[in-house]
């Protein structure tokens, strides 16, 4: 496969990665601020998904309708779900060949969605929830429509290892920010609400209840959104499946790079995989989520490297 058509898959698949995350994490979000209006604040959303400094942040960090905004329809926001759908788009009509009609149309679909003028409208005036619900939904139709007719080649690999290279970025991200202020070594506990909306921002919730039956605290949240292998969004899962896909990509023209990157992916997924909460606790939670954060960033540019013909 040449270099610019696994370019082109794996970031058209990280992309939509990224923006199911972000639609996810703004419809809890709006819908736990409106259950405590004088508390809430919207930093977290914009430290962990843009680029903003905080004298940016300040302004607009009360007001839900300018976040959303901002974060979905703002063209000025590189970061933003129309921007990164129309890079999507651009992504999947440069490889048109090595997809299926049927993924380049949900697409297309989901560019001139988000395009349309309405939606900013909608998002001023109409409940944010619903409209919000209806981009995710294409988001989930995307990924549907890859799973039922992509065959299972060298593109799909790509594919699937920027989605899940993405999802794991997003998880230690999330905890980062998220637990920056809470004290674990004290076990300090927020209330319920706040894991209640924590869980379901990573559509985590209904998994912790079957799972953890001793009530919400810091150290269960951990377990699951860094190892629980079967929570589809945890960081050892997300890792896991790089390594799977990865390895279908071995062949004799590029050994010394695979071999590499091999090796990369390999030396985090044990790190994860031979840790628990209490190590990592007894380290530091921001210096391994550094230092899983900065891991995971090589082996996107390990990939450019040796993959897609970036120096």
């Amino acid at each position: 496969m040449l270099s610019r058509v696994a370019d082109s898959l794996f970031w058209m698949s990280r992309y939509i990665e990224r923006i199911d995350g972000i639609l996810r994490m703004l419809k809890i979000n709006y819908a736990s601020s409106q259950d405590n209006t004088s508390a809430f604040t919207w930093r977290p959303v914009l430290k962990i998904f843009t680029f903003l400094e905080d004298a940016e942040i300040v302004k607009i960090e009360k007001n839900s309708r300018a976040v959303l905004q901002f974060m979905v329809v703002d063209k000025d926001n590189p970061n933003s779900v129309v921007n990164m759908v129309t890079k999507s788009r651009e992504n999947a009509r440069s490889v048109q060949d090595h997809i299926t009609k049927e993924v380049w149309q949900c697409l297309n679909e989901f560019y001139h969605i988000v395009r349309d003028e309405k939606l900013s409208r909608l998002l001023k005036s109409e409940d944010p929830v619903t409209v919000l619900d209806a981009l995710i939904k294409q988001g989930t139709l995307y990924y549907g429509t890859t799973e039922i007719t992509m065959s299972r080649g060298e593109g799909m690999c790509f594919m699937n290892i920027g989605k899940c290279l993405e999802r794991a970025i997003q998880s230690a991200d999330i905890l980062h920010v998220r637990f920056k202020d809470l004290s674990l070594d004290t076990e300090e506990m927020a209330d319920a609400s706040f894991w209640k909306y924590f869980l379901m921002s990573i559509s985590g919730y209904e998994l912790y209840l079957k799972n953890y039956r001793d009530g919400f605290g810091a150290k269960n949240i951990l377990d699951q959104v860094i190892f629980n292998i079967n929570f589809p969004r945890s960081i050892h899962y997300s890792v896991l499946q790089v390594s799977r896909y990865f390895e279908r990509l071995k062949n004799e023209n590029n050994l010394d790079g695979f071999d590499q990157i091999n090796f990369m992916i390999g030396k985090l997924r044990s790190n994860i995989q031979f840790s628990n909460v209490d190590m990592i606790l007894r380290e530091g939670l921001p210096v391994y989520l550094d230092r899983v954060h900065h891991e995971l960033y090589a082996v996107g540019n390990a990939l450019n490297q040796h993959y897609f013909a970036y120096s």
